[in-house]
């Protein structure tokens, strides 16, 4: 009985020592490098969307996978160091935020998998040898296609009817392009709708209030906001501006319309973060970022601030309030 005693004892002391030789999950790293200002509340809502969409897919951060996250506020010095810093932890997957960021994290590894999230051209960025099979080690989500450039300027066109000259404001440092790539289906949609555009690259504060100024005061000027994460960044104070101006302007994100500008359509960039995360998971599993076919946007949306065209003295349409996804009194 002692025997047996003694050999049963044996074995529940040898279990919790077993037991803990069990192999821990393997934590998987991922670089997040946004392109937004870690105050920015947009930016905040794309990267909610992301982690939410990631746990859903059994990722959670602390426990099987750890982010690690940087906000380069539309600084391109700063998205080439984050970048480095991403590489650096030797993250297994990095998703980068918007053209430029794209570039930076590109220049840094050609060899950890890369999901970019929007990006308007990937193949002229050099990013994707085409979109069905990008090859090398990106992949991702375009946010913005060619024809919206007509379709910007249709409702400018549509809600300020007397607009005749356009300024298509940009920041060549960072928009797709270089501020090109829109800029011959804005032309080939001038000539359709009659306008006069003007190219208007700018790099700050004082390049932006001249602009805006100046269009300001012609008796018929408008302006258009193509996607660029700068002017994005600098958006509270285009709005300002262009109410104190007069200026009817249409915005291709639809935050910029629910923050006081007067009209913006475009794909809902949040959903372009959530669809990022499958992606992420299939990588972590084990297929191949270039095997990946880029994706197009799927969900857009028209946003009208009513409040602000009241104020800008426009007579909105019925065609522009019908088709509207969401207005703001």
């Amino acid at each position: 009985m002692k025997r047996r005693t003694f050999i049963a004892g044996l074995g529940a002391a040898a279990w919790p020592l077993a037991a803990s030789a069990q192999p821990a999950e393997r934590v998987r790293r991922i670089g997040v490098l946004m392109a937004f200002g870690e105050n920015d509340r947009e930016g905040k809502v794309r990267l909610s969307a992301f982690t939410q969409a990631l746990a859903d897919l059994g990722w959670t951060d602390g426990r099987n996978v750890r982010m690690y996250v940087r906000w380069a506020a539309a600084d391109v010095g700063r998205m080439q160091a984050l970048a480095k810093e991403l590489v650096n932890v030797a993250s297994e997957v990095i998703v980068a935020n918007s053209t430029p960021v794209t570039a930076a994290v590109q220049r840094e590894t050609r060899t950890i998998p890369i999901v970019f999230v929007g990006v308007s051209d990937p193949v002229g960025a050099g990013f994707v040898a085409s979109l069905p099979r990008p090859s090398g080690n990106l992949t991702g989500f375009i946010n913005f296609e060619l024809s919206l450039a007509g379709k910007w300027l249709e409702l400018l066109t549509e809600i300020a009817p007397g607009v005749k000259r356009v300024a298509i404001m940009f920041n060549p440092n960072q928009a797709p392009g270089g501020g090109s790539h829109f800029l011959p289906s804005f032309e080939a949609a001038a000539r359709v709708f009659g306008v006069e555009l003007t190219a208007a690259p700018v790099r700050s504060d004082a390049e932006i209030e001249k602009i805006i100024t100046s269009f300001g005061h012609e008796p018929r000027g408008g302006l258009v906001l193509p996607p660029d994460i700068f002017t994005l960044a600098h958006r509270a104070e285009i709005i300002l501006l262009a109410a104190r101006n007069n200026l009817p302007a249409v915005y291709s994100n639809s935050y910029v319309a629910r923050d006081g500008g007067l009209l913006s359509y475009g794909p809902d960039p949040t959903d372009l973060f959530r669809r990022a995360a499958p992606y992420v998971d299939r990588i972590l599993r084990g297929e191949k970022a270039g095997d990946l076919p880029v994706q197009l946007p799927v969900k857009f949306a028209m946003v009208l601030n009513a409040k602000t065209a009241r104020e800008l003295g426009l007579t909105v349409p019925p065609s522009i309030l019908v088709r509207a996804d969401e207005v703001i009194e």
